[in-house]
């Protein structure tokens, strides 16, 4: 009687994994469609703004959440036939895929939280130099395109203010005709409408794109890291139920 008991105890304890999985699958995937989500949108949305930035560790840090986000939702699949079919092969490399993306999204959330300590320090230093000496420049195109595309996204002119063009190459140049900004520093953009640099005319707004652009990637950044981080952390309950299922199948007298 006793024994009965027991057997039947195990056999609820296992339906009761099997259907924790189950729940946690569809929560994976929906985890994983969320992690694709935030890596695509972070890559679409203003990406010409990574032409601006001195170092790739932002991109790296969406590439490596769209590659998670592809591997989570294969991986629920797995999990939901590993659970069916009650394999423990099929469980031990479900776990493993587990495993190796919670590493894979850690090192995305990782990347975005150094990446946000010196964002600050790294546009003061680069964006002002890249603006002066790019803009307009043969073989430049991309990132005038991005200058022009942020000073109108952001309404903003230079990287600090309006006269840190005074100190560019383009507007230096016999090509700028008499501007003083481009005309994508204008309200209304207008041929040559850069020639005229009073507030009325172009965008005076204190600390420049600099402030603005930093606000924009470190929002980004926070929820790269928040995105990443957190379904990390539910990948552990995951592992959590796969093992103690694992177990409770291994013990399976049949």
């Amino acid at each position: 009687m006793g024994s009965l008991y027991k057997n039947d105890q195990d056999d609820w304890v296992t339906v009761c994994l099997k259907y924790l999985l189950f729940v946690f699958n569809f929560l994976f995937w929906m985890g994983g469609v969320a992690v694709m989500g935030v890596g695509i949108w972070t890559l679409i949305d203003k990406g010409d703004y990574l032409s601006l930035l001195a170092s790739s560790t932002f991109a790296v840090s969406a590439y490596i959440l769209l590659l998670a986000g592809g591997l989570v939702m294969v991986t629920g699949f797995l999990g939901c036939c590993a659970v069916i079919r009650e394999q423990r092969s099929l469980l031990s490399m479900y776990f493993s895929c587990l495993l190796v993306i919670f590493l894979i999204e850690l090192v995305a959330g990782i990347l975005a939280y150094v990446y946000y300590q010196r964002l600050s320090e790294e546009l003061k230093q680069h964006l002002s130099t890249t603006m002066q000496d790019n803009y307009a420049q043969q073989g430049k195109e991309s990132i005038t395109k991005a200058v022009d595309q942020l000073q109108q996204d952001f309404k903003c002119c230079g990287s600090n203010n309006s006269i840190d063009w005074q100190q560019s190459k383009y507007i230096q140049s016999q090509e700028a005709d008499k501007r003083v900004v481009p005309d994508s520093c204008c309200k209304t953009v207008t041929h040559y409408c850069g020639r005229r640099d009073h507030p009325s005319n172009i965008y005076k707004v204190e600390g420049g794109c600099i402030t603005k652009l930093e606000q924009f990637l470190a929002d980004h950044l926070l929820i790269i890291g928040a995105v990443g981080i957190g379904v990390a952390c539910l990948q552990i309950c995951g592992m959590v139920f796969t093992c103690c299922l694992h177990r409770r199948i291994k013990l399976d007298p049949y």
